[in-house]
């Protein structure tokens, strides 16, 4: 190659000094002029991945890159927790706050030494300290009652100065807990409802298991016996859509109660009846199982479960519900058979036979209404139970669906709006109707009334 021609070339020309190339001078003017156009085009340096064939222009600088260089969130140091709050997690575990209602008594204040109320740190005090868990806590008064495997007794909370239901569980040395007693405790502590007995405490020891409910006076059953002939259609309703109220909850959580009777609705001072007794509650499962037929009082067991069917849902106790709504009517029992046999034979007798096609809804409906002559003119009142006395489980009316029933109209749009721990009588036009000393009278029902 002829060397003159290359001395000659223009790229070179310029950088030549009579015999000498200064190579090196270019390189170094092509740094400084790509430095000065980088910090030019970005008003901040960013540090980011080098790509290992960069793109450059006709003048030999890199080329802009219109993709967003991903841009990763800053790093947070963790602080160092201080040593004053490094606790044991056994020690956490065993610390429980206290309900945010629980007012105690001036007496337990005073024993604590506290003369004014209680702060928030006193509140997150542990609950054995307090005294829950503890037997002497409470004092016996009266005995309520007594079953196979547990007696109630009517009972006082030393902390509170509340009355409470003690239900004492008897322990067998080789058997343990009772499975009702573990299904009832492991269920109530889920369920918050005003329409559902709320579980307030544990005991437990070597001989005896003891659940601590709140106390409500009597049961419905008891209820009735009292009132009899002034149990109004009124009262009826206010105590059906509690029943709904309280069944809605459960079922949206998919557990069947299992055992609705009169016995297990509890009723307080003010009116508000509450579901209890949920030795026999399951909660169901998906897919569906198969659980015991054995299941509800044998007066309120629908006919598909008397005839041995172990597949049911929710169904179960909607039956039990069109039972209690036509005593609760009536002041009797819809069906009280003592066998199996003869509770399909009343059944049958009343809504028509339990196989081929049914009678018309007329011809039930009339039926209903001798039943319980209270609503025989009260049509809307006799359509709402023969939706829930269907023979098909199936076509049975769930408790949400029941509760929107043109019956319940006339107890206003309210009671739709309410929270499940709001009482239905929080709304001022709910009132319970009350017997009068001139209704007595007339019907005689006292005779000693002056």
């Amino acid at each position: 190659m002829d060397l003159k021609t290359i001395h000659k070339s223009s790229s070179f020309s310029t950088f030549t000094t009579g015999s000498t190339h200064k190579i090196g001078a270019w390189f170094a003017f092509l740094n400084v002029r790509t430095k000065k156009a980088s910090l030019k085009s970005s008003k901040s340096i960013t540090l980011g991945s080098v790509p290992e064939n960069p793109k450059t222009d006709s003048n030999g600088e890199p080329e802009e890159n219109v993709d967003t260089v991903p841009q990763f969130p800053p790093v947070q140091m963790r602080q160092k927790p201080r040593r004053d709050s490094l606790l044991l997690q056994h020690e956490i575990n065993k610390r429980r706050s206290l309900p945010a209602d629980l007012h105690l008594s001036q007496r337990y204040l005073n024993k604590l030494g506290e003369n004014k109320p209680l702060s928030r740190a006193s509140r997150r005090q542990s609950m054995s300290e307090i005294g829950f868990g503890r037997m002497e806590t409470y004092t016996k008064l009266d005995k309520l009652g007594q079953g196979a495997y547990a007696t109630v007794f009517k009972g006082k909370s030393r902390l509170t100065d509340s009355l409470v239901a003690l239900k004492e569980i008897r322990l067998e040395h080789e058997e343990g807990a009772p499975c009702t007693a573990i299904r009832e405790v492991s269920l109530l502590k889920e369920l918050k409802h005003a329409n559902i007995v709320t579980l307030h405490d544990i005991i437990h020891t070597e001989k005896s298991l003891t659940l601590v409910f709140e106390y409500l006076d009597k049961d419905l059953k008891q209820y009735m016996d009292d009132c009899k002939v002034w149990f109004c259609a009124k009262n009826v309703k206010i105590f059906l859509f509690q029943l709904l109220r309280g069944l809605a909850y459960i079922h949206k959580r998919r557990i069947l109660h299992r055992d609705l009777k009169p016995q297990n609705l509890l009723i307080n001072e003010r009116g508000e009846l509450k579901l209890a007794d949920f030795g026999l509650a399951r909660a169901k499962s998906v897919p569906t199982k198969t659980y015991s037929n054995e299941v509800v009082t044998l007066w309120y067991r629908p006919p598909d479960v008397l005839m041995g069917s172990i597949v049911y849902s929710t169904s179960l106790d909607m039956w039990g519900v069109g039972c209690i709504f036509s005593e609760m009517a009536s002041g009797r029992p819809l069906f009280p058979g003592s066998t199996v046999e003869e509770e399909l034979s009343l059944i049958a007798k009343l809504l028509g036979p339990l196989e081929g096609p049914p009678p018309p809804t007329e011809t039930i409906m009339t039926a209903l209404g001798l039943a319980a002559p209270s609503l025989k003119n009260c049509p809307d009142a006799l359509r709402l139970m023969n939706s829930f006395l269907c023979y098909d489980a199936k076509k049975r009316l769930s408790a949400a669906d029941a509760m929107k029933h043109s019956y319940f109209d006339s107890l206003g749009p309210e009671v739709h709006l309410l929270a499940d721990d709001e009482s239905i009588f929080s709304i001022p036009s709910i009132k319970l109707e009350t017997a009068s000393l001139d209704f007595l009278r007339r019907t005689r029902y006292f005779s000693s009334i002056p």
